[in-house]
């Protein structure tokens, strides 16, 4: 049995240096319950950019730009080890980390985000990067498109994690290829929530005999800094939920077991048993008894998409 911890608290907005705090402090208080496995939200360092829903496209291209900027400049370069504290709490408590982040891109031109999630070991290293494949809507005018060279299973001590993020839970050859792997547990960062996102994260549990962690954004106008460019103007009402989170863990087969965490900052526990993998795929496995390899056929590449190549 292990022990998973979701962690369904507001980020300090567009500040990582403040957010790289609170998930150090959260990361440790679900040590000491005895967590193992600790989940954060989809782009949680340095936060989700919620304003990108608000803003008119061109009429706001001004404040737009100023938005993007403070982004930018609170994104995480991992190049530049800029997740190093959550790391080291990684490895000073012994648990499994997956974190959601706006990664900045060190490699070419420096100025691309991407809607990453890393898995970070109990040793604090960094054992998987995935990059969003799609984004959503205004999303594309945020996040660069990822590539598959991240999407792979990782062994960890609570057993083999995939992830995915938000909407690419809708991209059924994605999925596949995470079943295909032999996962244990599809951990899903999202920014989504409702009863039809809830409904989702059934369906992969039942569909790929796994558990599902989905963790969710939860966010208050009153959680937006003073200081967020427009924040007043995007988030008047105080009071207003502008994301309720709805964290959830689901068992294989589809019996949720811990959540949803409705309008509420905390953090989701829940025991999990990886032999009810297995007892789960003894009907249905997608990727070997019921797969039809003879009519089906996926294929992955996980080439590194890279602009330029350079030979010596």
């Amino acid at each position: 049995m292990s022990r998973v911890a979701v962690i369904q608290r507001s980020p300090e907005l567009a500040n990582r240096a403040a957010t790289l705090e609170r998930a150090v402090a959260s990361l440790h208080e679900a040590a000491q319950e005895g967590a193992q496995l600790v989940v954060f939200p989809e782009a949680f360092v340095p936060g989700y950019p919620v304003w990108m829903w608000r803003l008119r496209p061109g009429g706001d291209l001004a404040l737009t730009e100023r938005l993007h900027a403070l982004l930018r400049a609170n994104s995480v370069s991992l190049a530049a080890d800029d997740l190093a504290p959550l790391r080291a709490a990684a490895k000073e408590r012994a648990v499994t980390v997956v974190c959601g982040i706006d990664e900045r891109d060190a490699d070419f031109s420096g100025g691309t985000l991407y809607n990453a999630v890393v898995v970070i070991g109990p040793d604090g290293a960094i054992l998987n990067r995935h990059r969003k494949l799609m984004p959503t809507n205004p999303e594309r005018m945020v996040w660069g498109f990822g590539d598959a060279s991240g999407l792979r299973a990782v062994d960890t001590p609570c057993g083999r994690i995939g992830t995915l993020i938000c909407w690419e839970s809708y991209m059924p050859h994605a999925r596949s290829a995470l079943y295909a792997q032999n996962i244990d547990l599809y951990i899903a960062p999202t920014y989504d929530s409702g009863e039809r996102w809830t409904a989702t994260m059934q369906h992969v549990a039942r569909e790929g005999g796994c558990w599902v962690i989905g963790a969710g954004c939860a966010l208050r106008a009153q959680d937006i800094p003073d200081t967020l460019p427009g924040g007043a103007e995007l988030f008047p009402d105080a009071a207003e939920w502008v994301n309720p989170g709805d964290s959830v863990i689901v068992a294989p087969g589809g019996r949720i077991v811990a959540g949803p965490l409705h309008q509420e900052l905390g953090i989701l526990y829940a025991d999990i048993d990886l032999e009810r993998v297995g007892m789960a795929r003894r009907s249905l496995d997608v990727v070997g008894h019921y797969s039809r390899p003879d009519i089906f056929r996926l294929q992955v590449n996980r080439k590194p998409l890279v602009p330029v190549e350079f030979e010596s």
